[in-house]
């Protein structure tokens, strides 16, 4: 064989070698070029969520920018526009309403669970429920009853609630009035996380507490449901808008007054169609609920940093490095 031929023969076995690599990394970033641009509310307990999402998103080759912080209705409607990639917080059936305000599924790729059986509710501690035997937040109708929670003196309850924009506040503000509560109850309203903290420093002090919260969350790591405080029952169920006439009773026939919820990882609709490997990661990524709230009640614990919460971020991808690579072959295979 001459030297040009082994030549011919070097340069084309070098070529094919070039194109395989290529395909196969191709194949293995398809997301490479791609920017994305990850939203969350004002919760800072929902940036591990969110960054277990961006983690898993740059192994396929996206560029994930920082996250952008945006209220739940904003960012809905951010997102059905485009001016956000995802938002790995979707509270369904909570934000219904924000979900097709926005547009609906004509505008947003909202495919799988990402952590299921989110709980929410009104709490009072289990020292006065007991004593005064109070299960029902009807029973704040009664001016004996409500003034046992009242903090600031002018005779109504005082309700540790729900920061304006996330959802909850709408169904809370429905509630008093459905169950003719106006007049018994206020519903103080602020910055979650300080108002929150104010209400576990009266209860570590022996007050009377009353306050709404949901899990997976780090407060009932702290007043621990059953144990330290109790969850209240409403009369019948009632919700505002799009979810009226919902049937807000769990399984076991207890109602808290909300729907139990999935956390969902939605999406703007467009880039779901034109990124399939990232449509299929968003619909079969899973975490549990004890890990949402292992990871906020270290937050709670003074581990609050941004780089606290990318170690927990790490460490839960090392520690699940089968289930995370599980994801990331689906992801990559969807798009095949």
């Amino acid at each position: 064989m001459n030297t040009f031929m082994n030549k011919s023969l070097l340069s084309l076995a070098t070529a094919t070698l070039l194109t395989t690599s290529i395909s196969l990394q191709a194949a293995d970033k398809p997301g490479e070029g791609i920017e994305v641009q990850p939203l969350k509310s004002s919760i800072a307990e929902e940036t591990f969520q969110t960054l277990l999402v961006s983690r898993a998103l740059e192994e396929l080759g996206y560029e994930v920018g920082d996250i952008k912080e945006i209220e739940y209705a904003s960012a809905h409607v951010a997102i059905a526009n485009g001016d956000g990639t995802f938002m790995a917080d979707h509270w369904d059936p909570l934000h219904t309403n924000f979900f097709n305000r926005a547009g609906g599924e004509d505008k947003i790729y909202r495919e799988g669970v990402y952590s299921p059986g989110a709980l929410q509710g009104y709490l009072i501690d289990k020292k006065t429920a007991e004593k005064h035997g109070i299960t029902n937040i009807e029973q704040f109708k009664d001016p004996e009853i409500a003034a046992l929670f009242d903090t600031d003196g002018d005779g109504t309850a005082d309700l540790t609630g729900c920061t304006p924009g996330w959802g909850c506040e709408e169904v809370i503000e429905h509630h008093l009035d459905a169950y003719e509560l106006r007049d018994s109850i206020t519903h103080n309203q602020g910055s979650y996380s300080a108002i929150i903290a104010d209400t576990i420093t009266r209860f570590e002090q022996g007050e009377s507490v009353f306050y709404y919260t949901w899990t997976p969350y780090w407060v009932s790591g702290v007043m621990v449901p059953g144990d330290d405080v109790v969850w209240l029952e409403v009369p019948f169920s009632s919700l505002p808008g799009d979810r009226d006439g919902v049937d807000t009773a769990l399984e076991d026939g207890t109602n808290y007054g909300f729907q139990a919820n999935d956390q969902r990882i939605i999406a703007n609709q467009e880039f779901a169609d034109n990124n399939p490997e990232a449509a299929k990661l968003f619909a079969i990524m899973k975490l549990s609920a004890n890990d949402i709230s292992g990871q906020n009640l270290a937050m709670r614990d003074g581990q609050d940093s941004e780089e606290d919460i990318q170690r927990h971020t790490d460490l839960w991808i090392e520690a699940n490095r089968d289930t995370f690579d599980g994801w990331l072959k689906e992801a990559r295979a969807a798009g095949e």
